[in-house]
């Protein structure tokens, strides 16, 4: 069989990519740090016939990350496909413009969007080399590729997330295992300011799909509406 691990899943485009994979028969392993919220995301792909786990775990604790990802690999006969986004940066971190930002304020999103990217990858990426199959995907706002300044400390750790895959695809091409950015440049559900566009988290997950499939030879997609 084969796998997916969701690191950063919720209830928005997390499970709908979980739902994407889940229709292929490919079980999930869901990866964020509520327990309960995870069991509930579990509960529900389990009821549409989609064979899920919950794996808590905190990207900030590199040992905690790793070992969800140990164990979903376990569980499941190993890691096929990761999928890294996780979310609450708006929430827990100080947004700051570029004149306004310090060292600490860029350092959190360091460590939550590049630091656990790269501890996720460490994980699972030797088995994929040694298997000559695997697929990495890599989620940011657009923010990434256009910032804007009201959230600069956000998005310079964002861009750097974007280019360490970047980097990352073109140094396993030939690999057999695919790495890929996708940046989103639309609100997920709700529109984040007033007139900004929007999608829903089903008309996004079929990017993961395509990216896993058919574009492999793609770095970089960006979704806008």
């Amino acid at each position: 069989m084969t796998s997916i691990a969701i690191i950063g899943a919720g209830p928005q485009l997390g499970l709908a990519i979980a739902r994407t994979f889940g229709s292929q028969r490919i079980d999930v392993a869901l990866i964020s740090r509520n327990r309960d919220k995870l069991d509930r995301l579990v509960a529900k792909l389990i009821a549409e016939g989609i064979t899920a786990a919950a794996f808590p775990a905190d990207v900030l604790d590199r040992e905690s990350l790793t070992r969800a990802l140990e164990d979903a690999g376990a569980r499941f006969g190993g890691i096929d496909i990761l999928e890294y986004s996780p979310v609450g940066s708006f929430s827990s971190t100080a947004l700051t413009t570029p004149v306004e930002t310090e060292p600490a304020h860029v350092q959190h999103e360091i460590e939550f969007q590049l630091y656990g990217a790269i501890a996720a990858t460490k994980a699972v990426l030797p088995a994929m080399r040694e298997a000559g199959a695997g697929t990495l995907l890599y989620t940011t706002g657009a923010g990434s590729i256009d910032p804007v300044p009201q959230v600069g400390n956000v998005n310079a750790a964002a861009a750097a997330l974007r280019n360490w895959v970047i980097n990352l695809h073109k140094e396993l091409d030939g690999t057999g295992v695919q790495a890929a950015h996708i940046g989103i440049d639309v609100s997920i559900g709700t529109p984040a300011v007033p007139g900004f566009p929007t999608a829903r988290p089903e008309e996004i997950s079929p990017v993961y799909w395509d990216l896993h499939t058919t574009h492999r030879d793609q770095a970089e997609h960006v979704f806008r509406a």
